[in-house]
């Protein structure tokens, strides 16, 4: 089997993507600094003989030893929340970050996956995304930090294939749920379920017309997994064309949880995507791929483990 050297491993995904691949039977190195991510989510893998964690920061330098045939990048503030906290740091492990562990995927030999975004579309004007598509971006907004943080690290990322013929793949992922969510981190999930959950007014911004496309995190993973097999080098996009406007998101919601919270309206944030769907005709072509967690199943999951996350005060009321 294979041993994998994967960034931001204490992450909402990263974690899940290194149980995924330790059930497929390989050895893991994982890396995080937990400036968001938290050792709650590797809490499970401590008895794991394959699985070796190293609290790193993967801006700096760092050395790994032994051979190393797969290196996923995953580490990068994600959520609204964190990234405009940590612009800086945002940017930096798109850039730095990118560069370090091509590097290292460039030294033992090995394949490089990076997981970018549908925010590199920004607030598009072609609907549904297709990976063709240039985006339509604030280079300058406070969603720049994350937006251009992510279109660079795609730019070095075909620039390590073209120069170094560096085999290499790049996955746009669209809104994504499930267990190990952090309650209070400004994802429109866990925002209303938290709110919904705690008895809070549950937050819509704008008229909520706006639309998402929410995929289960079991059914991202796979395609990860199934993507960093395949000698796509281009952008492909992972996430569930299921489109559905935040209003009958959150409406959902209060079905679900049985909450008496009301729905208030808030206004816009600015360069907020008005629609996001992805087009994954690209991924169900040469990965075999599609999501297949209905939502009513992936949001039962969710509510079920967010009930457990402590909520700390005031921080799902802004």
């Amino acid at each position: 089997m294979l041993r994998i050297v994967v960034s931001g491993a204490a992450g909402f995904v990263g974690s899940h993507m290194c149980d995924r691949l330790l059930a497929e039977g390989h050895t893991v190195v994982g890396f995080d600094n937990f400036l968001t991510g938290s050792p709650r989510n590797l809490a499970h893998l401590a008895g794991e003989t394959r699985f070796r964690f190293v609290e790193q920061d993967v801006t700096m330098v760092f050395t790994v030893d032994g051979p190393v045939d797969f290196v996923l990048h995953m580490a990068s503030p994600a959520s609204p929340k964190d990234y405009l906290e940590y612009p800086v740091e945002t940017l930096d492990v798109g850039s730095i970050g990118t560069r370090r562990m091509l590097e290292l995927a460039l030294e033992k030999g090995s394949r490089f996956l990076l997981t970018s975004t549908s925010e590199c579309y920004g607030d598009p004007l072609i609907h549904p995304q297709v990976e063709t598509y240039w985006g339509h971006v604030n280079p300058v907004g406070p969603r720049s930090c994350y937006d251009e943080s992510k279109r660079f690290a795609e730019a070095l990322t075909m620039a390590y294939h073209r120069k170094h013929g560096l085999r290499t793949n790049i996955a746009r992922i669209f809104n994504t749920y499930g267990p190990r969510m952090k309650l209070d981190d400004g994802r429109v999930v866990s925002a209303l379920v938290g709110q919904a959950l705690h008895g809070l007014p549950m937050t819509v911004f704008g008229n909520g017309s706006q639309t998402r496309s929410f995929c289960y995190v079991a059914d991202l993973v796979d395609g990860l997994y199934r993507l960093m097999q395949s000698d796509e080098r281009f952008p492909v996009n992972l996430g569930n064309p299921r489109e559905m406007t935040i209003l009958e998101f959150a409406r959902q919601i209060q079905c679900m949880t049985g909450t008496a919270s009301e729905i208030v309206f808030r206004p816009l944030p600015e360069d907020d995507p008005k629609q996001r769907q992805p087009d994954i005709n690209k991924a169900r072509t040469l990965l075999g791929w599609e999501p297949r967690v209905p939502l009513e199943e992936g949001l039962r999951q969710t509510v079920e483990y967010l009930r457990s996350v402590p909520l700390h005060t005031g921080s799902l009321a802004e």
